[in-house]
């Protein structure tokens, strides 16, 4: 609070609230990890010059950042020591064109050494030392600064590149930095030695950037037009010294939470403990534990929560990692973790109120989750012992078994190397990762690939035969459908013991099949989900009845002449006869779920608003997403695709209940308007109605399947179509001609695909206006015209609504002639103006050669091309010399001094005495070539024309 207080009552700064953790429109993004992300554009200079941002001049905030998973990752590293996190809070002041370093520096100094008194003779600051290879002097601006401010000398170090010099990326804003740096432990003694060498006693705490360049595609840096000043310093950090510890973990951020751990579980208080002093990793518990809750409670509250993918997949990887901290190693009882909300909110509720509002609903999703997490922890446990005893001794951990911890259990893999790491053990890295590249592979090749030589889950003929006559019974696998709502509104998947019917190798039926082998397994029943219908098959495991140790995972599900047959990786013998325990993956079976109700919405939605002719002719349902093909008379509108999603999102707000039963064919096949793809049903079959009940579809002259969507589907189905909280078409295009296909997505993902098009919608409205403000440079034009390009890949390539998709284009196209129209008008201008001055300079004369500047090579050809039309009896020269140390020319020859003197000789000449290229016609020609030859050039061009003339 004191930091925001010094910089709005002191230094006029408008104080802004923290921006969520969940990146706005940023794909590229999963958390937001710095102070300066909501700030992006301003820097960019793509900020909506009407919007509120752009207002802005002097700003301060307290910013909530999260650094797991992506390029900053630190989660792995959080608990080991006393100072990483995954969650932190990031203190900054910016200045957009307003101040820049001399103030910059001096109200960090006076906040730092009068606000919150820490003795000078502690602090170290580093300035940029300059860097040849891209000819930036050292900042002596920057280092006059802290001198004259009082910081001796020997307190004010130089350094390079890596150090001093920030970049947002490869390309954009960038300049020199200057860091204020702590020395823990003083005592008149100098330090310098230690800053910047990775010594926890001497620790950077702020950062003061100032953005001066623009880091070009090229890799030159150009000086930006205004400059900007982004300041971060980790609140953790600063606390740490004001409150004279020398531990993040032990100021008052963090002990009101291990104290509350302590309360829970049943091992001694924390000691602050680390490395090998830390017997049974403790500490590192308590340290794990804690910073853990504060992410899960700051993601959460700003609707990030574990999920499947992306940042939603990070977060169940920290929820999963602190669970098992609790219950392994601390010895908590379920429960440990969320009844540590109410003490984060206490800690960080008054810097960010919306924590207090949502405390309950933090503590739902982090129990539901916790439970869902610790059967799956135990078995996990008892399958490393187990492999770990039957391992040879200095022997690696098999990655078949890692990889059905990590795919089947929902173990992160981290977990899996910290949990082997406390046995001694190692991974086998390498194996590990063949297994996932194999897997991408198989997912990357569709539903279709790979079914037909697969030998394991395809029935032949004559063990179908066999099957029959052996009077195996067809599987049972009605379970499938066996799942209920409970009472929080979550989905309960009743379990399903089996028993092994036969095996299915290499085309031949076995009895027993050997350990590490890959078979089809047929079950008496299952509530595994066999591809069909267009839905992706479930995936899960199998254990055997009394053995809890032993994972069977079930990679795959198909139906073969009534019989489901499982493609399973053995992990130890199977045989005829066992008794197994099935566990279908339950969130990868209710993502199927949402996303085969939303395609049966979506339908209903297409035939409303494109007319009943509309026809299915194929679906695809998978977790990820849903595609649909369908008949259509043309390309589907914008306006179509917006009142398709319209339609699709009142039905599920009315959430409406799915009404499910099985028919006999006959009565089905009465239904006016049942949609029905063109294929053989099972008689009976099932019906899938959104909002009326099955019996009233079937009564007589009853149009209920009129207004609703009623199905032919033997797919799993949610229970109310709520639960699919959104749909947005992200992609529509005309297979052949009459057959379209749209791919959608649901839920979080939907929201996302909108929040990213609504960012990208605002920045090609700013860049609109900024092209109408018309610049009267080329190259800001041109810097335009690159930004529409750039713009206009993001758009074709980003998951967003298709109808904004196809209206961001038709403008961005627009867009891109009115700056070609534009860069051409002006380099016409520009070319008359120069023209017309060296016709005067040289009075027009046979042979003109001189050098000039231009932006381009188009530019001084037009430059020639003028000058010849003037004045018809002159040849022309001219050389360009660019920033990039490159030379150009372009050159234009006399009709009358035709054949005897050619342009392309003329250029050739003058370029190879560059080291260069050049080419054309006997009349114009173009080349460049290097600047140390220019000199040689000019006179080797005079020498040339004097020869031929």
């Amino acid at each position: 609070a004191a930091f925001l207080r010094f910089f709005q009552e002191r230094h006029g700064h408008r104080r802004l609230p923290s921006a969520p953790v969940r990146p706005r429109g940023d794909p590229r993004l999963l958390f937001v990890n710095a102070g300066m992300n909501q700030f992006k554009p301003v820097f960019l200079g793509t900020v909506h010059p009407r919007s509120e941002l752009a207002q802005h001049r002097r700003v301060v905030n307290s910013q909530k950042c999260v650094r797991a998973g992506g390029k900053h990752n630190d989660l792995e590293d959080v608990g080991r020591d006393t100072y990483h996190h995954t969650f932190f809070e990031m203190l900054g002041n910016w200045s957009f064109g307003d101040y820049f370093k001399e103030e910059a520096c001096s109200m960090a100094w006076e906040l730092l050494t009068e606000v919150y008194e820490i003795p000078r003779d502690r602090l170290y600051v580093t300035y940029f030392g300059g860097d040849s290879s891209l000819g930036l002097s050292a900042d002596e601006e920057c280092r006059d600064i802290w001198l004259r401010l009082g910081v001796p000398a020997s307190h004010v170090l130089p350094f390079p590149l890596k150090d001093n010099f920030w970049e947002m990326g490869d390309t954009g804003p960038c300049g020199p930095c200057t860091e204020i740096h702590y020395d823990h432990v003083g005592g008149g003694r100098n330090a310098a030695a230690l800053v910047n060498q990775g010594s926890p006693d001497v620790v950077e705490i702020w950062n003061l950037v100032f953005m001066q360049y623009s880091r070009e595609v090229e890799g030159n840096l150009l000086p930006l037009p205004q400059h900007h000043v982004d300041t971060g310093m980790g609140l953790e950090r600063l606390v740490t010294i004001l409150q004279h510890k020398r531990s993040n973990y032990d100021t008052d951020l963090f002990t009101p939470i291990l104290d509350a751990i302590h309360q829970g579980c049943r091992v001694p208080r924390y000691q602050g403990l680390v490395g090998d002093a830390d017997v049974g990793h403790v500490n590192m518990a308590y340290r794990v534990v804690a910073d853990h809750v504060r992410t899960l409670c700051v993601c959460i509250t700003d609707g990030v929560y574990p999920g499947l993918s992306g940042a939603e997949l990070v977060l169940r990887r920290i929820l999963r990692r602190a669970v098992r901290f609790c219950s392994e190693v601390l010895h908590a009882p379920p429960g440990l973790l969320a009844s540590l909300v109410p003490t984060v909110v206490e800690v960080l509720g008054d810097a960010y109120p919306e924590l207090t509002k949502n405390a309950d609903q933090i503590m739902d999703v982090i129990n539901e989750n916790e439970a869902a997490f610790l059967s799956s922890l135990e078995r996990g446990r008892h399958i490393i012992e187990r492999t770990v005893q039957q391992m040879e001794p200095s022997t690696d951990f098999p990655a078949e078994v890692a990889w059905s911890l990590y795919g089947n259990l929902g173990f992160p893999l981290d977990l899996i190397d910290l949990m082997l790491e406390e046995k001694g053990i190692r991974l086998d890295s390498a194996a590990f990762n063949e297994l996932a590249l194999e897997d991408a592979k198989r997912k990357a090749r569709g539903p279709q690939a790979g079914q037909l030589e697969d030998t394991n889950t395809c029935l032949d003929v004559h063990s179908l035969a066999h099957l029959r006559n052996s009077n195996v019974p067809a599987t049972d696998d009605s379970p499938k459908y066996a799942y209920t709502l409970g009472q929080h509104g979550q989905y309960e998947f009743s379990p399903c013991q089996a028993t092994v019917l036969m095996l299915y190798r290499d085309q031949s039926l076995q009895k027993e099949v050997g350990a590490g082998q890959r078979c089809g397994v047929i079950l008496d029943k299952t509530n595994f989900y066999a591809e069909q219908g267009g839905q992706a098959s479930d995936q899960g495991y199998m254990i055997r009845l009394g053995q809890q140790d032993v994972l069977f995972p079930v990679e795959s599900v198909h139906l073969c002449g009534g019989y489901v047959i499982h493609e399973v990786t053995a992990v130890e013998a199977l045989r005829a006869g066992d008794q197994v325990q099935l566990f279908v993956d339950e969130a990868q079976r209710l993502a199927c779920m949402t996303n085969h109700t939303a395609t049966h919405l979506l339908n209903f939605a297409l035939r409303h608003v494109l007319g009943d002719h509309t026809e299915q002719r194929g679906s695809h349902v998978t977790a990820e997403r849903l595609r649909f093909d369908f008949d259509t008379k043309g390309p589907v509108t914008v306006e179509q695709l917006q009142q398709v999603e319209q339609v699709v999102q009142d039905v599920i707000k009315q959430n409406e209940a799915v009404h499910m039963a099985e028919v006999p064919l006959t009565l089905a096949r009465r239904v006016q308007g049942l949609r029905a793809v063109d294929e053989g049903y099972p008689d009976p079959v099932r019906i899938v109605s959104l909002g009326v009940p099955v019996e009233s579809v079937l009564t007589r002259d009853s149009e209920a399947a009129m207004q609703t969507s009623v199905e032919l589907c033997c797919g799993t189905h949610l229970l109310q179509t709520g639960a699919v909280e959104d749909l947005t078409i992200i992609s529509e295009r005309q297979l052949v001609k009459g057959i379209s296909r749209v791919i959608a997505v649901t839920g979080g993902q939907a929201k996302q695909a909108r929040e990213v098009g609504q960012c990208l919608a605002m920045e090609v409205d700013s860049l609109s206006l900024r092209m109408k403000q018309r610049c009267s440079s080329i190259t800001e034009m041109q810097n335009l015209s690159k930004e529409v390009g750039q713009l206009t890949q993001v758009v074709s390539n980003t998951a967003m609504p298709q109808w904004q998709r196809k209206e961001l284009q038709t403008i961005l196209k627009a867009l891109q002639r009115t700056a070609n129209t534009a860069i051409k008008k002006l380099e016409v201008q520009q070319a008359e103006e120069k023209a017309q001055n060296l016709l005067t300079k040289h009075c027009n004369q046979p042979v003109i050669i001189d050098t000039i500047p231009a932006d381009s090579l188009s530019i001084l050809m037009k430059v020639v091309n003028h000058m010849c039309d003037k004045s018809p009896g002159t040849s022309v020269l001219l050389l360009s010399p660019q920033v990039s140390g490159e030379v150009l020319c372009a050159c234009q020859v006399s009709k009358n001094c035709l054949p005897v003197f050619s342009a392309a000789d003329w250029a050739v000449a003058v370029c190879t005495q560059m080291e260069g290229k050049a080419g054309g016609s006997p009349i114009v020609a173009k080349g460049s070539g290097k600047a140390k030859g220019m000199q040689g050039a000019l006179t080797a061009a005079l020498e040339f024309a004097q020869s031929k003339l």
